[in-house]
């Protein structure tokens, strides 16, 4: 394995860095503060091809492997410093774009695709529900077929980007008896008769991505909304979408921790306590330590399982490796970075108060740490080890 990023790599990687740092980094604040989705932000973004990286170019996009992917989300976050923005990008990329990639019609490709890439689509994952988070096979949103329609009823929760998404996948079921098998996937646009985004939630952090509970009413959809196979929606396009997530959508947190390290770092050289900075004393420097050592970590088994999907490996194990890691790491990062901050670090006047809140979902998002401990487990019990 050579995780060196090629010469063409490290220029996406420049070019990401400093468009975030120029157009996403002075705007972070206000973002959160007000919460507002920022439109011309989001079509800037696409303008640059970072929201069509993995799809190939006759659909618009750069036909970017995984762990460019994850190289490109990184950068952004790093440069930005807005975890929020990070996750809208992250949703909307691997979540809606693979699925209908790998398991679209021709006809869906060339419907949604160049659309999502270039940002005038924004696209949103409809699978938690509010009595299904962690067992995302027992949804309870059902689907019926009539005649040539395909009818939706219920409602979900804690959905990216639904408030202001011109297309989601939405997960339902047609028997619940049957457990995942029952499940399917579809392809529902803003407008359809039947389908409401719902209301805004309010958080604690990560204001700059929207969150909702899309709500299905008698939503009436044409057969050709269906996304792969009937019965195929859990085990095909939710896993292989979750199976992306775990191992490329945490790139934008990285580069989060990443940037928020530098910005530690000066602050420590400049901040001064008992007539001499605060890099001086050894406690700080075990904490800056610390914080370098979780995030190197953090980075290596993240392109590592970004590196076992495009090298057909074990990536589920080592996706959830790499999740699970990650995502308690940062939230320990944070709390070195405002412990060194003091009181400025609980101020909103400093960035790491919003990053404090912004990685606090972190363990929560995208599978609990919990449940990643038991797939870990479960995945070595069946004899998946580590060899890769």
């Amino acid at each position: 394995m050579d995780f060196a990023l090629s010469e063409n790599q490290k220029a996406l990687r420049k070019t990401i860095l400093a468009f975030a740092a120029r157009e996403i980094a002075p705007g972070a604040e206000k973002r959160d503060a007000t919460g507002l989705w920022d439109q011309s932000l989001w079509a800037a973004i696409g303008k640059l091809g970072i929201l069509g990286l993995p799809v190939p170019e006759r659909y618009g996009g750069a036909g970017a492997d995984a762990v460019t992917t994850l190289a490109a989300l990184e950068a952004l976050g790093e440069g930005g410093l807005d975890t929020g923005l990070c996750v809208s990008v992250g949703a909307h990329v691997v979540l809606v774009q693979i699925p209908v990639l790998l398991y679209g019609s021709e006809a869906q490709r060339e419907k949604y695709l160049p659309g999502l890439c270039c940002g005038d689509y924004i696209g949103a994952f409809a699978l938690t529900e509010p009595e299904a988070g962690s067992d995302a096979a027992g949804i309870q949103t059902s689907v019926r077929r009539e005649g040539d329609r395909y009818v939706l009823n219920g409602a979900k929760t804690f959905i990216t980007n639904a408030p202001v998404a011109d297309v989601l996948i939405a997960f339902a079921t047609a028997d619940r008896s049957r457990g995942a098998d029952g499940i399917s996937a579809f392809l529902v646009e803003a407008g359809t008769p039947g389908y409401s985004p719902g209301r805004k939630l309010a958080k604690m952090g990560n204001h700059a991505s929207p969150t909702g509970e899309p709500v299905f009413d008698d939503c009436r959809l044409p057969l050709t909304a269906l996304l792969g196979e009937e019965g195929k929606g859990f085990s095909e396009v939710a896993a292989t979408a979750l199976l992306w997530e775990r191992a490329v959508f945490f790139g934008g947190l990285l580069g989060v921790l990443r940037g928020t390290l530098q910005k530690v770092l000066a602050y420590t050289r400049q901040r001064r306590q008992f007539n001499r900075p605060l890099a001086d004393f050894q406690l700080v420097r075990g904490k800056l330590a610390d914080m370098a050592v979780r995030i190197q970590a953090a980075r290596m088994l993240a392109y590592h399982a970004a590196w076992c999907l495009d090298n057909a490996q074990a990536a589920d194990l080592h996706a959830s490796i790499a999740k699970l890691y990650t995502t308690e790491a940062a939230v320990e990062v944070l709390r070195d970075a405002l412990e060194i901050y003091g009181g400025y670090g609980y101020m909103k006047e400093y960035p790491v108060e919003r990053i404090y809140r912004e990685m606090a979902v972190a363990p929560v998002g995208g599978g609990t740490s919990s449940i990643h401990r038991l797939i870990i487990a479960n995945r070595l019990l069946k004899g998946i080890g580590l060899e890769t």
